[in-house]
């Protein structure tokens, strides 16, 4: 795999919605970016994200490490088989909807380049809870880090302007054995191989929030 094929580019900012009355999980009040809408036209891309989008709990979302969250729109299909929800590109909250490709075909610290745009593949997605309330279902969250279609984080190494659809270039593979699957495996199902966790801790491109992770588990 050389190219990314984006088809959709998808923008919100955060907003409150639900019943401050309420405590379920599906009723109470929550204020999130995960409404996101396609845009049309370029947007510029700086090293914090896409102009003009953002997130409601910095703890945990943004940042330069994950400034563009990814999406394989080849997963709609499946999550429509098995749980029956129709998903169009945004569903995930991602901010690029990529066709064609999976977490078998990207690997950490890829470099992607459209239009003079260069990002880096930082770390796979880890959904939240806000996930599971987008679409009503418990455990949404946990189904997708458990099977693994969780998409992934880019960082910006070269801001710019891009519009889709556009092809993202493959310009660097300096891990070619680390695809998001592996790192996801390693991350979540493998947890006692600690040579694993020592060689992604090494790796070029890791996100610091997933090195910080794998030293405490070494340690």
């Amino acid at each position: 795999m050389t190219t990314l094929p984006l088809s959709s580019i998808q923008i919100a900012l955060p907003r409150t919605t639900g019943d401050p009355g309420r405590n379920s999980l599906f009723e109470k009040e929550w204020t999130t970016g995960f409404y996101k809408s396609p845009v049309n036209g370029s947007v510029e891309i700086q090293g914090y994200g896409i102009d003009g989008d953002g997130q409601a709990d910095l703890s945990v979302h943004g940042g330069p490490d994950k400034a563009i969250c990814c999406y394989p729109s080849i997963h709609f299909a499946f999550w429509k088989s098995a749980l029956g929800l129709e998903m169009n590109p945004g569903a995930f909250g991602e901010n690029f909807t990529v066709d064609q490709v999976t977490e078998e075909d990207v690997c950490i610290g890829d470099r992607f380049e459209a239009n003079g745009v260069v990002f880096q593949v930082s770390q796979p997605r880890q959904p939240c809870w806000k996930l599971a309330r987008r679409w009503g279902v418990k455990n949404l969250a946990a189904l997708v880090q458990a099977n693994g279609r969780t998409g992934w984080y880019f960082r910006v190494v070269t801001a710019g302007a891009i519009a889709a659809p556009a092809t993202l270039t493959l310009r660097q593979r300096p891990n070619p054995e680390w695809t998001i699957t592996r790192a996801n495996a390693v991350m979540h199902h493998q947890k006692m191989d600690l040579d694993a966790a020592r060689e992604l801790i090494a790796l070029e491109g890791l996100s610091e929030s997933w090195r910080d992770a794998l030293r405490k588990r070494v340690a």
